[in-house]
């Protein structure tokens, strides 16, 4: 297979994707190194593709079905696995995390948690890696774009954050 083949069938299969697909399944599944699968998700980024690199792996944006909500939290960097947990268990999904840092502005950086279990590997990731959380360059204040299936799992994650002490005032 040509390179702008192998560009084809991976944006094929992401489109096709349940969740996020790390580079490792995808250099393996089209029989080429990790390295030339980081290569062309930056081709076809340039190209236009919309294609978001998470903690778990790559995903192309679909629109979302539910109701999109942003909370302000603060808390410290040891209880962001309550926090998130938090916020899935009501059914919802964590998009991102967003921190407003005084010289470089907005920084988003994409999270797609949706389980307890997404919520451990990402937590466990962030120990491993020993990478501070965003939140962390802004005094533990930060945003959460959460996507609920409805208005009334939106107020159960407000509800939970307010128990927590986690919304930020």
């Amino acid at each position: 297979m040509d390179s702008e083949g192998r560009r084809r069938a991976l944006a094929e299969r992401l489109s096709r994707a349940e969740g996020p697909v790390s580079a490792a399944a995808l250099a393996k599944e089209l029989s080429v190194s990790r390295q030339i699968i980081v290569g062309d998700v930056a081709l076809l980024r340039a190209g236009g593709l919309e294609i978001t690199a998470t903690p778990r792996g790559y995903v192309l944006p679909r629109p979302p079905s539910g109701v999109t909500c942003t909370f302000a939290c603060r808390h410290r960097a040891d209880q962001m696995a309550e926090e998130l947990n938090a916020m899935v268990d009501q059914g919802c999904t964590v998009l991102d995390v967003i921190v407003e840092h005084p010289i470089y502005g907005q920084l988003t950086g994409p999270l797609r948690l949706s389980s307890r279990y997404d919520v451990a590997q990402f937590v466990a990731r962030c120990r491993r890696e020993e990478a501070a959380p965003l939140s962390q360059l802004t005094e533990g204040v930060h945003l959460h774009t959460v996507l609920c299936p409805d208005r009334e799992a939106a107020d159960r994650v407000r509800g939970a954050l307010e128990r927590l002490d986690f919304l930020y005032r």
